[in-house]
C-alpha cells in the first residue's frame, strides 16, 4: 500500500499531464456545461463540478479533473437530495443546479505559511511492520501535504502550479477553493452501500446532507452487515496490528504499533463501531478510495472522515446494506 503510494508519485513525475496546456485558472472558473471529452483527460467543467460537489457535502473523492464512477455516485447522491431524475447523470440539469447559486472562484491563489513548509517530511517504507521505529507517519512532501489540504490530486496541483517549488513561505500557488466556510449537518444515520462502495448520511427528517465514495471490505475480509452503531471517535489515531487479522501483506506474526500521522493505516480520524475491530477511517491512498479494497472497514479520504466525524455523536446507527445479502433473505422466505 505505502510502497504504491511512493511509486506513483514518481511515475507520475514522469508521464505528461493531460490537457495541460488548456487548464488555467480562469477556464476553470469560468467553465460551463460541456460533454465529457474522450479518455482520461483533465476537463476544466469536471475540475469545477468536483469543487462544488466537495463544497456541497457530496465528495467525489480526490480532486483530479476527470471522469470516474466516484463523480457519477457524487453526481446521484446530489440529485437524489435536490429532488432531480435519479437517471439525471452528468448533464445539463444537474450543471445548472449545481452552479445556479454558486458566487466567487472555483480555482483560489493561496500563500504558502511555515505551517505548511514545516513537516516533518518522510519517505515511508514499503511495508507496514518497517514503520515501527518510526515517530510520526506524516507527509512525503509539503506538496502532499497542501494536496491533501486542500483536497486535490497531486498531478492535479502540479498542472495548476507547473512553476512552483512548494518551498518558501508567501509563494503563491493555485488552489481548489474547498475549505469549509460553515458547519457540517448534524447525523441521524449513516448508510454504508457495500455494493456501490459509498457512505450516505441522514439527517433526523431523513433528509440526505452528504455523501461520501469509500472503500468497503473485500472478498477476504468483507465488511459487517446489518446495523451496528458509532461508538467511539478519535482523532489522530495510533494503529494496532493484531496478527489474527491475517493481513497477507503483512510479514510478521507478532502484535506491533504504528504511531500517528496523515499515512498511518487509520489516517488521521477513526470512528469506531459496536463490531469490535470495524470502523470508518481516513486512509494514506486518497486516490485509490473507492478502487480498491480495504481489510473490513470503512475508508475514506482523510479530508471525508474528519467531515464526516463532525456530523456525529456516539451512539448513531451505521447500516451496511448490500442487494445481494436482500436478495438471499428474501430467498430464504
Amino acid at each position: 500500500m505505502f510502497g504504491y503510494r511512493i511509486s506513483c508519485i514518481f511515475i507520475a513525475a514522469l508521464i505528461p499531464f493531460a490537457a495541460a496546456a488548456e487548464l488555467e485558472p480562469a477556464s476553470i472558473n469560468a467553465a460551463g456545461y460541456a460533454e465529457l471529452g474522450p479518455g482520461d483527460q483533465i476537463q476544466p467543467a469536471i475540475v469545477k463540478a468536483q469543487i462544488l460537489l466537495d463544497r456541497a457535502e457530496f465528495s467525489p473523492g480526490e480532486i483530479d479533473g476527470r471522469h470516474s464512477a466516484r463523480l457519477d455516485q457524487a453526481i446521484a447522491a446530489f440529485a437524489e437530495r435536490h429532488g432531480l431524475p435519479v437517471d439525471t447523470g452528468w448533464s445539463r440539469s444537474f450543471w445548472l443546479a449545481l452552479t445556479s447559486s454558486v458566487t466567487g472562484p472555483v480555482i483560489a491563489e493561496y500563500s504558502l505559511t511555515r505551517e505548511d513548509l514545516k513537516g516533518p517530511f518522510m519517505q515511508l517504507p514499503a511495508k507496514m511492520e518497517d514503520m515501527r521505529s518510526f515517530r510520526t507517519l506524516g507527509f512525503s512532501s509539503a506538496r502532499e501535504a497542501l494536496a491533501e489540504k486542500f483536497h486535490v490530486g497531486e498531478e492535479l496541483l502540479a498542472v495548476l502550479n507547473s512553476g512552483a517549488s512548494f518551498s518558501d513561505v508567501g509563494e503563491r500557488i493555485l488552489v481548489p477553493n474547498v475549505l469549509p466556510d460553515r458547519s457540517p449537518g448534524i447525523a441521524a444515520r449513516i448508510d454504508v452501500d457495500k455494493d456501490r462502495q459509498t457512505v450516505k448520511v441522514y439527517s433526523a427528517q431523513n433528509e440526505l446532507i452528504a455523501f461520501f465514495p469509500a472503500s468497503v471490505g473485500s472478498d477476504d475480509k468483507p465488511s459487517p452487515s446489518g446495523a451496528l452503531k458509532v461508538k467511539l471517535i478519535e482523532s489522530d489515531p495510533s494503529y494496532h496490528y493484531n496478527p489474527k487479522y491475517q493481513f497477507k501483506e503483512i510479514g510478521i506474526q507478532k502484535p506491533f504499533d504504528l504511531k500517528p500521522g496523515p499515512n498511518n493505516p487509520l489516517g488521521t480520524t477513526w470512528i469506531a463501531l459496536s463490531k469490535p475491530g470495524y470502523g470508518i477511517h481516513g486512509t494514506s491512498e486518497p486516490s485509490l478510495v473507492g478502487k480498491s479494497a480495504s481489510h473490513g472497514c470503512v475508508r475514506l479520504t482523510n479530508w471525508d472522515a474528519r467531515r464526516l466525524a463532525g456530523m456525529l455523536t456516539k451512539g448513531i446507527p451505521v447500516n451496511f446494506k448490500q442487494r445481494s445479502e436482500a436478495h438471499a433473505a428474501f430467498d430464504a422466505h
